[in-house]
């Protein structure tokens, strides 16, 4: 079972009389599947696809992005359980059109390490590099070369071939210090004692932390995968469909990485276009201070989508949860070794609550955008979700686990964000 509860059932597909790609056995209709590419690109002819929906009469277009996994059948049945309630859903008048992005993700939640046949579908130019660190891991050789080694190829694994690394500013900084003593770093992060005491083990304890180097290292690779793919990707499809069909209401959803994937679409939208209506960010993996314009903890920077709520004619929704330790406890280790490698020395434990600036968005909410508001399910359940701007929803209540969104609650919150909702 893959992240998000996604099984291996593998949905036939056919063209419909107007030659979209309709998928058996989806839960809703109409329904389209966007396919994106690491790169963003994607099949001819979907933005047209679309834009007929539009002028068959659909009105509001619901489009869904998953997170961490590697199978588009898995990504499928996640759309079909978690579209089921819209139909009884929506007010008289209202008629919705379903899209799911299907884009090559890879599994990250709370396994010790990426599986081998994830990381090789997910990156299958780099087959030859993913067996030979995996070789590693496995003899765990108790000598410097063998760790210097590793690094370098762990630099090659996160680099993918994509050439990001130096756009991006340059790999993280536990992919560039030296590797023995970033996995000294890594086996006392997840031990809780001190990177002395690691080595105090031996150089084949070490490799525990080499472990956790490959897991970091290939959750790098999907994070900037994810906002490349939706800048690049999803934000000009988008606007294709804005030209063509100004008068369709496009609300994003997204969850884990995929919410990130729909929130850098924002980004990318031409200034001019502002198609999307709601937006709804399921245990979003990213920053909870993405939308600030300053940084509490570096009042000089800014959060990497300063102000793209405002390119949401409606509101911006984070669903959070305290139960999600994928986000509350791997993603805080993950962020902080990006850009702070010697924060590893700290244990483990220490979470966001102590220190906040390497904090998810699906873990406490929106941090850092004055005004914005934060509701209970409950609340937003009986009353509504406030129509514009930064709203942090405490999902806790249904929400138990990362992947734990197939939910109806969820569906209602999206229906209320976009408000197609009966009253």
């Amino acid at each position: 079972m893959l992240p998000g509860g996604c099984g291996t059932r593998t949905p036939g597909r056919f063209l419909d009389a107007e030659g979209g790609r309709v998928v058996s056995g989806m839960s809703v209709d109409p329904y389209r599947e966007i396919v994106l590419d690491k790169d963003g690109d994607g099949p001819a002819g979907q933005a047209a696809e679309l834009v007929a929906l539009a002028r068959r009469g659909v009105t509001d277009l619901v489009v869904f992005a998953h997170g961490w996994n590697n199978s588009p059948s898995g990504a499928t049945l996640l759309y079909s359980d978690f579209f089921a309630p819209f139909p009884g859903l929506l007010a008289p008048g209202v008629e919705a059109g379903y899209a799911g992005v299907v884009w090559p993700s890879m599994m990250f939640a709370d396994e010790p390490v990426p599986d081998f046949r994830a990381l090789v579908t997910t990156l299958p130019e780099k087959e030859r590099t993913i067996v030979r660190l995996t070789e590693l891991l496995a003899l765990a050789p108790p000598e410097e070369a063998a760790f210097a080694e590793f690094g370098a190829l762990l630099r090659e694994l996160a680099d993918g071939g994509e050439g990001f690394a130096a756009a991006a500013g340059g790999l993280p900084e536990f992919l560039v210090a030296d590797p023995l003593e970033t996995c000294a770093l890594f086996t006392a992060a997840l031990d809780g004692t001190t990177p002395e005491a690691a080595f105090g083990g031996g150089l084949g304890r070490l490799w525990k932390g080499g472990r956790e180097a490959l897991r970091q290292a290939a959750y790098y690779v999907m994070k900037r995968r994810a906002g490349h793919v939706g800048e690049r990707g999803l934000a000009p499809l988008l606007a294709e469909v804005a030209r063509a069909a100004p008068g369709l209401r496009v609300h994003l959803v997204g969850h884990s990485m995929g919410a990130r994937l729909v929130a850098y679409a924002l980004r990318g939208l031409p200034g001019a276009l502002r198609p999307v209506r709601s937006m709804t960010l399921l245990q979003g993996a990213f920053s909870h201070y993405a939308f600030a314009a300053r940084l509490p903890h570096d009042p000089d920077r800014s959060g990497a989508l300063r102000d793209m709520q405002l390119r949401v004619r409606g509101p911006v929704v984070a669903c959070h949860s305290r139960h999600d330790t994928a986000l509350g406890v791997m993603y805080p280790l993950a962020s902080r070794t990006a850009g702070d490698s010697a924060s590893l020395a700290e244990p483990l434990g220490r979470l966001v609550a102590r220190d906040p600036r390497w904090g998810a968005i699906g873990w406490d909410g929106v941090q850092g955008v004055p005004g914005a508001a934060r509701r209970t399910l409950a609340t937003v359940l009986r009353d509504g979700v406030p129509a514009s701007g930064c709203v942090s929803v405490d999902a806790a209540e249904a929400v138990r686990s990362h992947s734990d969104v197939r939910r109806p609650e969820l569906a209602r919150v999206v229906v209320s964000a976009a408000r197609i909702g009966r009253r």
